[in-house]
């Protein structure tokens, strides 16, 4: 029994130990850009450099919970959805030694999340206009950044970050700031009125400085119907 015991303390002191983290990526709409939660790094040699949210993940925790964690204690916002993205193990990511991160990121409208925590100058920043991150940051943005152009034209994500009535104009300005393109307006708006989810509520918009357009809804009946044969939006 003894000597089992023994073994089995070998066998485990043999694993290797590499710190595991999780970093959240959480994305936001807001006066036609789309900006990421970040704060500033409080290690010296990434001295004000903006830094994603992250913590170590805690022995008795899944990496979601971890995730939820993190964003709970850094911000304060809750029921936020989360979904995993990648996982970053390059060996030399981290000053302090091999730390393998598995990334999660969201999309949400930050008119509607309230931060309540702003520690270590937790800010919302334009995602273009970020260049330089610490650590392997800048990678894990761009991935993300990747990660979330192709889920917003296979999926219908855009209309959560609207009002529930909204234009063709502020639906475009939705796509273009997250794909960081300019897109046809003819074209924009022949595609989606070809998807039939769009429902013509016959209401204009009132106190704008442009010419008024007509307001819509999305048809969440009609998109569940067709889910499972959704084409998605190719621009």
């Amino acid at each position: 029994m003894e000597n089992n015991i023994k073994d089995a303390v070998k066998l485990v002191q043999s694993y290797p130990t590499v710190p595991l983290t999780v970093d959240c990526v959480i994305f936001g709409f807001d006066d036609n850009s789309l900006k990421v939660l970040t704060i500033k790094s409080d290690l010296p040699q990434f001295h004000d450099k903006l830094s994603l949210l992250g913590d170590s993940i805690l022995s008795n925790e899944n990496l979601d919970d971890a995730a939820n964690r993190v964003l709970v204690e850094r911000t304060g916002m809750q029921n936020v959805y989360l979904e995993q993205v990648h996982t970053f193990s390059q060996p030399q990511r981290h000053p302090g030694g091999r730390v393998v991160t598995t990334v999660y990121a969201s999309l949400l409208n930050i008119k509607h999340h309230e931060l309540k925590i702003l520690e270590n100058e937790l800010s919302w920043h334009v995602v273009k206009d970020i260049k330089e991150m610490a650590f392997d940051h800048q990678m894990i943005l761009e991935l993300c950044h990747s990660w979330l152009q192709k889920r917003i034209q296979e999926h219908p994500l855009a209309f959560n970050l609207l009002p529930e009535k909204f234009s063709l104009r502020q639906l475009q300005s939705v796509y273009e700031a997250i794909l960081n393109i300019s897109l046809d307006r003819r074209n924009f708006r022949k595609k989606f009125a070809s998807m039939g989810c769009l429902i013509d509520i016959n209401e204009m918009e009132t106190n704008v400085t442009h010419r008024p357009g007509k307001l819509y809804s999305f048809d969440f009946a009609a998109y569940q119907a067709r889910e499972k044969n959704w084409i998605g939006i190719d621009f």
